[in-house]
């Protein structure tokens, strides 16, 4: 009696889930997969689609756009004090790439900054660390993991030495990516003054089984007037300290200027959803004093109106008239993606993805094998790194613009995470970004044809049934 009266049960709520899958899910492939699943087998079905299958973050949106005045109120003020910094009107008329990348970060660019391009983890954190240590007003800290190792204790005495000398320090982590970070090494920051929370993606009474969504973004500003974006997260792996590894490449930038103040918001909104407090900070914009470099900050995630990072992706990839190298470690696109790119092979665009031999995660490895084929069939050359393992997100677009970042080509970054790019439209920091790409084609190895035909049985079907599970990879 009580086995049936659940079986009724469970295929109710499978049939209640389903049309909540159509009216909510953002892709047909998705909704279709869940409907099928969730009303064949819901036993299994139904637990899965409440933990992992919404892909809009309830309540965030709402603080965002209608909850708050006083975060309102910070946005407003935000943009009216960067004004004076935004590239013209009748310029942009001129770019209209330029003016859709804005309109989708929701932010201006910016001009007046000083760029530095950091590569692997010892010169991104040389630098942090340096930054972390001129701060004289306040310091925001936001990772995605971090651990109590080697360095993750080098920057706990940084930050609690800055919080000691009366800076104030605001330390932010994801609840999931840093799950193994003792309560002791929060405990002895706190007690030093810094004020630490985790981002509480659960929070919330619609989110409350919701272990999908993850707040991806690295972010550290000083003072207002410079910030760190990039693929880095606190560990030593991220510095090379991982035998299973080794070389661990990776990708930074600093920005000095008043698009650090982009990220800065970026940062504010985030603490905000996570206390429901708002932060007093400087938004007073400073040039830089030896650059006049054009930034636009793009903050992504699955609160925003439109699909933003998905977006980002397919409109960089349609503005490329030369070229357009992509780094990701994750390579799981979704159609719309793929398409882009097979257009722009199309249309005669050098398009080379460089993607790591090293698989840190099997599922993306072997669905990345499912899209190779589609997109090299029509003039994409992916390249495979073997120099260690590749974790840098990294865009070049023609001969003039950089996108360096925490979203990956995937589908998690392109609606569950909350991600962060910045896009820098300057010669001669494409240059750099030219030169390192070309150092990591030389220690990568292209692939010839296709790969996945020359597998045995056993790997294909794996590939195939990986490639099922991309939605929420």
């Amino acid at each position: 009696m009580i086995v049936g009266v659940a079986v009724i049960v469970l295929h109710v709520l499978g049939i209640l889930s389903s049309i909540h899958a159509v009216m909510s899910t953002r892709t047909p492939q998705g909704a279709i997969a869940w409907v099928v699943s969730l009303t064949t087998f819901p036993y299994v079905a139904v637990p899965a689609y409440w933990v992992f299958g919404r892909s809009r973050f309830q309540g965030y949106v709402t603080a965002r756009q209608t909850g708050d005045a006083s975060l309102r109120s910070v946005v407003e003020r935000a943009a009216a004090s960067v004004a004076t910094y935004r590239i013209p009107d009748s310029v942009m008329a001129a770019a209209p790439a330029g003016r859709a990348a804005e309109r989708l970060a929701g932010i201006p660019y910016l001009r007046g900054n000083h760029v530095d391009l950091l590569i692997d983890g010892a010169a991104t954190f040389e630098s942090i660390l340096a930054g972390i240590d001129s701060a004289q007003s306040y310091v925001l800290f936001q990772f995605y993991i971090v651990h109590d190792d080697e360095i993750g204790r080098v920057v706990k005495e940084r930050l609690t030495r800055k919080a000691q000398q009366g800076v104030r320090v605001y330390f932010l982590h994801d609840e999931v990516g840093s799950y193994d970070l003792p309560e002791r090494y929060k405990d002895d920051l706190r007690q030093a003054g810094v004020e630490v929370f985790d981002f509480h993606s659960r929070k919330g009474p619609r989110n409350r089984f919701q272990i999908n969504f993850r707040n991806h973004r690295k972010v550290v500003v000083v003072d207002g007037a410079v910030a760190w974006i990039g693929g880095h997260n606190v560990g030593d792996e991220y510095l090379g300290r991982n035998l299973k590894f080794g070389r661990w490449r990776d990708t930074h930038m600093r920005v000095v200027g008043p698009a650090a103040l982009a990220a800065q918001l970026s940062f504010f909104e985030d603490w905000h959803w996570a206390t429901r407090t708002s932060l007093s900070l400087d938004w007073t914009p400073r040039a830089a004093a030896d650059s006049d470099v054009p930034v636009l900050v793009i903050p992504t995630g699955p609160a925003d109106e439109l699909e933003t990072a998905n977006l980002m992706f397919v409109h960089a990839i349609n503005s490329a008239r030369e070229r357009i190298w992509i780094a990701s470690p994750y390579f799981v696109p979704d159609h719309s993606v793929v398409t882009a790119l097979q257009l722009a092979g199309l249309r005669g665009v050098d398009v080379r993805i460089l993607i790591p031999e090293k698989a840190d995660h099997l599922l993306v490895y072997l669905t990345a094998f499912a899209y190779l084929r589609d997109a090299a069939a029509t003039g994409v050359t992916f390249y495979r790194y073997t120099d260690g393992f590749l974790h840098g997100k990294v865009m070049l677009i023609d001969e003039d613009a950089a996108a360096i970042g925490t979203a990956n080509f995937d589908n998690r970054s392109f609606r569950l995470n909350f991600e962060i790019t910045g896009v820098v439209v300057d010669s001669a920091f494409a240059s750099q970004v030219e030169r390192m790409f070309e150092d990591d084609f030389r220690n990568a190895r292209p692939i010839e044809g296709d790969e996945l035909a020359e597998k045995p049985f056993w790997f294909k079907l794996a590939v195939r049934l990986a490639a099922l599970t991309a939605p929420i990879q």
